[in-house]
């Protein structure tokens, strides 16, 4: 039977207008299609009639059956209340960031250390090994699961499992906060760069931090990042303390890219988009589709743009696939 290498991905065709994707990311093998989506299973223990289809019942038996035992009693003996993160606002190229502390926006997996466990933003467990989390302090620690620039979605993957693999020896814990500690942001930089210099830990660092000179540095530094293959920017207002919600003392700068395809589909709306466009499914030159779900004003969702109008719109970054990253709609070209 046929199989996927990590990292390899195949187009299987369903009841769906458009095919499904099956991808294989360091040995979680996932489905685009909503039975796969759908199950309240960890990512490693989900399969799908066309998993087993494509490798055969028997591999995909032998796969989940060699999985070691979930690990998900630890992760609810007690209850998780979602975390409150200090979360940054776009940079509006109006505001002035010389002196601002930069460091590089990491593609990685948000993760707020409690002296115990990893939590996302919902307040979900992220199930490291103890080998992982072996001398993180007991004090809470926002930072990143880092994997490598343009790895968001192998980092997904292997953080969201819940059998602890060795996978997690490719991901860092990035820290760049610490939140309890109080003070201006300087003084909690300073305690995160003493903690880790006393104790060097194998997967876990801390994020450094560079006085920004003003535009022409703000721009060069943005540039040199990207031409890596990082996602951008984040600057901290100097004296700023760590509150929760989105502040303007912390701002995010990156670089957005726009592009055009051709409308092939409209997607029904769910929820307050009930009875009206949810998403649009946009074919690319090269045959790619994907959906776009935002940037639509009301009246646009009460009448869309129609099937075959070419659409302009607007993205972070190209995933492996190369499709667009975070797509949002700007608008139908008026030749079209």
């Amino acid at each position: 039977m046929p199989d996927l290498k990590d990292g390899e991905s195949t187009q299987v065709q369903g009841s769906a207008r458009s095919p499904y994707i099956l991808k294989n990311v360091g040995g979680v093998y996932s489905c685009t299609c909503p039975a796969w989506r759908n199950q309240s299973l960890p990512i490693e223990r989900r399969t799908c009639k066309h998993l087993r289809a494509f490798r055969g019942e028997q591999m995909e038996r032998q796969r989940l059956g060699s999985l070691p035992a979930s690990s998900t009693a630890s992760a609810t003996k007690d209850a998780v209340i979602a975390p409150k993160l200090l979360l940054a606002h776009p940079w509006d190229k109006y505001t002035d960031l010389t002196g601002w502390w930069m460091s590089e926006k990491l593609d990685g997996v948000r993760a707020w250390w409690d002296g115990r466990r990893f939590l996302s933003r919902q307040g979900n467990v992220y199930l490291a090994p103890d080998w992982f989390t072996a001398g993180l302090p007991n004090v809470p620690l926002d930072g990143e699961l880092w994997l490598d620039r343009k790895a968001f979605q192998r980092t997904v993957s292997i953080v969201r499992r819940h059998d602890q693999s060795e996978h997690w020896r490719q991901i860092s814990f990035v820290v760049f906060d610490a939140p309890d500690v109080g003070g201006p942001f300087e003084e909690r930089h300073s305690f995160l760069a003493e903690l880790f210099r006393a104790q060097r830990l194998p997967y876990t660092r801390h994020l450094s931090q560079v006085r920004c000179g003003g535009c022409a540095d703000l721009q060069a530094e943005l540039a040199r990042i990207e031409s890596l293959g990082g996602e951008g920017l984040m600057l901290r207002q100097p004296g700023s303390q760590y509150e929760a919600g989105r502040s303007s003392t912390l701002l995010k700068v990156k670089t957005f890219h726009d592009a055009e395809g051709r409308l092939v589909e409209h997607l029904p709306g769910r929820g307050r988009h009930a009875g009206r466009l949810g998403a649009i499914v946009v074919e690319l030159p090269n045959g790619l589709t994907f959906s776009v779900g935002t940037g639509f004003t009301d009246a646009q969702r009460q009448n869309p743009p129609p099937v075959g109008s070419v659409v302009t719109f607007r993205y972070q970054e190209l995933t492996d696939r190369g499709l667009p990253r975070f797509p949002s709609f700007v608008r139908v070209r008026a030749d079209s």
